[in-house]
């Protein structure tokens, strides 16, 4: 089995497909970054991988608009064509087992992230913030004495009746 991580930026919107009966979001996603050549020119060099996520809940599908940053993980493949000209030519392909939106496009549009995975569940990626409420202030607050809870010690181990490989650890 050939697992294959990418996160990058899509370079289209994605299109919902149905296809004998399923349904398959279709979309690209371009993974950047800058490398050195021989000379020690720095290049930006960029690997297309062409996406295919069989689900039957296609809710995300509204969300990968173009320049949206995701993670995707899943089975890879290369794929080997044949052009109008017959020149051969392939493309790095993933059939999509989990998706996580990282975030807005990349002009600076952070709308959040959520994480969609094949167990049709939606996860949100970005946790929610805490509500915090003060006290309301109290009058004539009088100190409470402590309580001494007198609570059972673990016992020791020479006092253990169980054997030791009976233990559930």
């Amino acid at each position: 089995m050939l697992k294959l991580n990418v996160i990058g930026h899509l370079g289209k919107d994605a299109i919902v497909n149905n296809v004998n009966g399923k349904s398959v979001i279709n979309f690209s996603v371009a993974h950047s970054e800058k490398i050195r050549d021989a000379q020690g020119n720095q290049n930006d060099k960029t690997v297309w991988v062409e996406c295919a996520y069989w689900t039957d809940r296609v809710a995300i599908a509204p969300y990968l608009k173009k320049g949206t940053q995701v993670y995707a993980e899943g089975n890879g493949d290369i794929r080997t064509y044949t052009t109008n000209d017959g020149r051969t030519g392939s493309n790095l392909t993933l059939r999509v087992l989990n998706i996580q939106l990282l975030g807005g496009k990349a002009e600076g549009d952070n709308s959040g992230g959520g994480n969609y995975n094949n167990n049709n569940n939606y996860q949100q990626a970005v946790p929610q913030q805490p509500s915090y409420q003060q006290p309301a202030p109290q009058q004539n607050y009088q100190p409470q004495p402590q309580q001494n809870y007198n609570r059972p010690s673990a016992p020791s181990a020479a006092e253990l009746t169980e054997p030791l490989d009976d233990l559930p650890f």
